[in-house]
């Protein structure tokens, strides 16, 4: 098991880039389109790339081979874990000379901490088998990969966050690998965690500002932060992410 410490370390090892163009009112990571020219096919409709940085994986990676968009069941007892419904969409693209262009096949693994604060499939908090919120999905002809989650909860020593990782394949072997997190609106997650059942566990000890993590590498985590927004369900977020592959 690796430590806290060691987990909280973050290397810039890997550099990816996310679309730009977004529009002041839109959630951060999600893309606005020109409103000049209609892209073509498979195009990210963005005038423009920025680098953004990749962050730790974390302890908590477990590659479950779970195929499958909605993560809040644990598909052994098909329990479903209570919390805020969240649509998480990300839009992944190949960043090449002449911009942003949708990367399809791309494999998107999401994986984070429920209402409680507990991973499941973790030996130190007793979850060994366990397999809610995790799961994978290919990105579609668009770039596009949705996941039905909750918002997730939080832990001593860090802010809300998501991890997420993406990898591509020739055949059967990885040819790329890309891991990051998601931040998540403080205001927003105030108003949430004021709700059943993340009431029940007041006075969270991190925000982003002081998640070093979050705050690492210039406060990189202002870059992948998304601000969600009331769906019909809960809420819903998109980050658009491209990758130099």
């Amino acid at each position: 098991m690796v430590s806290r410490r060691t987990a909280l370390i973050v290397g810039l090892g890997a550099i990816a880039a996310a679309c730009a163009g977004r529009s002041p009112s839109a959630s951060l990571g999600s893309p606005t389109p020109s409103s000049n020219a209609t892209p073509p096919a498979g195009s990210v409709a963005t005038p423009s790339c920025i680098v953004t940085p990749a962050e730790t994986e974390g302890p908590y990676f477990v590659d479950e081979l779970l195929n499958r968009s909605d993560i809040t069941t644990d598909p052994s007892t098909g329990t479903k874990r209570a919390g805020v419904p969240l649509t998480l969409t990300f839009q992944v693209s190949r960043v090449g000379s002449g911009g942003c262009t949708a990367l399809s096949g791309a494999k998107v693994d999401v994986w984070h901490c429920d209402a409680a604060g507990l991973y499941s499939d973790v030996s130190a908090q007793s979850t060994v088998g366990q397999k809610f919120l995790r799961g994978y999905q290919l990105t579609d002809a668009d770039g596009m990969a949705k996941f039905a989650t909750i918002y997730p909860g939080w832990y001593g020593g860090r802010t809300v966050h998501i991890h997420f990782k993406v990898r591509t394949y020739s055949g059967t072997t990885k040819s790329f690998e890309f891991s990051s997190q998601l931040f998540f609106d403080d205001a927003v997650t105030d108003a949430v965690f004021r709700t059943a059942p993340y009431s029940s566990r007041p006075n969270r000890d991190t925000r982003n500002q002081n998640d070093t993590v979050y705050t690492s590498n210039g406060n990189s985590g202002a870059m992948l932060l998304v601000t969600p927004t009331p769906s019909a369900a809960g809420y819903a977020a998109t980050f658009a992410i491209g990758l130099n592959v």
